[in-house]
């Protein structure tokens, strides 16, 4: 995966959006990765290969009980407000 810096990123925003159509690309700050841009289709290809192994996880469980939609959001949200904190 390519990386570039933050000031970079933001000096070739244009550029970088449009390398970003051919792979994923990390962004740095304080030689630390932050972000990660990439394309609306791979995006969206990650989130169902994630999908799909959290149902075949979930169907091999043996404790799976019953579904509780209010619980699943709850933990989904729980999940999602933590990855914004990385």
């Amino acid at each position: 995966m390519n990386s570039v810096t933050s000031t970079q990123a933001k000096q070739e925003f244009g550029s970088l959006l449009m390398r970003s159509q051919i792979k994923p690309i990390s962004v740095t700050k304080n030689g630390k990765p932050v972000v990660v841009i990439m394309s609306e289709s791979q995006y969206q290809v990650m989130k169902l290969q994630n999908l799909r192994a959290a149902l075949i996880e979930g169907e091999q469980s043996s404790d799976a009980g019953l579904l509780d939609m209010d619980a699943i959001k709850y933990e989904a949200r729980k999940i999602a407000l933590n990855a914004t904190d990385l």
